[in-house]
């Protein structure tokens, strides 16, 4: 069973999981993303641990911050980054349940969002893919990232 949780300091053992080269040119690993929001003492990111049968298995951040304005216009959006499942969990379903269980939680823990916004490298074909079926839209607009084009994708709550 998959289910998000607040990240806390006792999920970091099963967090610590290397992602191939590939992977690790799209998203940041938990390690780089908790570190990223402590070096910048941000209080609108929310570290969210995914967890299957009550074990780590994946990890992704919901930043309020301002850089969400750079993907849309809406203040009560929330960006979701830093998006990853144990690449030993991969290919289970796992991610799809748990980004299926993110507008809930959302919905749940902060409740002047009405948005979510993401961006995903256009060679991440598998993710890109994995947002279209879980209702993200995309509609043509893009942006250059640190590793190439950006599809810039939303999703309405």
């Amino acid at each position: 069973m998959v289910k998000l949780n607040f990240f806390q300091q006792k999920d970091l053992p099963g967090l610590s999981y290397t992602l191939d080269e590939l992977q690790s040119q799209y998203t940041a690993t938990a390690q780089q993303a908790l570190q990223k929001i402590e070096e910048r003492s941000d209080t609108l990111a929310f570290p969210i641990t995914i967890f299957e049968n009550e074990n780590s298995a994946g990890f992704f951040v919901l930043d309020f911050g301002n850089d969400k304005l750079e993907l849309t216009d809406n203040h009560h959006s929330m960006l979701l980054r830093s998006f990853s499942i144990n690449p030993e969990l991969q290919g289970k379903g796992i991610g799809k349940k748990a980004m299926i269980q993110v507008d809930e939680f959302i919905r749940e823990n902060f409740k002047e969002c009405d948005e979510i916004v993401l961006a995903v490298n256009q060679n991440n074909i598998s993710a890109y893919k994995l947002y279209l079926k879980v209702g993200y839209h995309f509609d043509e607009k893009t942006r250059i990232g640190r590793t190439g084009l950006q599809y810039l994708m939303y999703k309405k709550l």
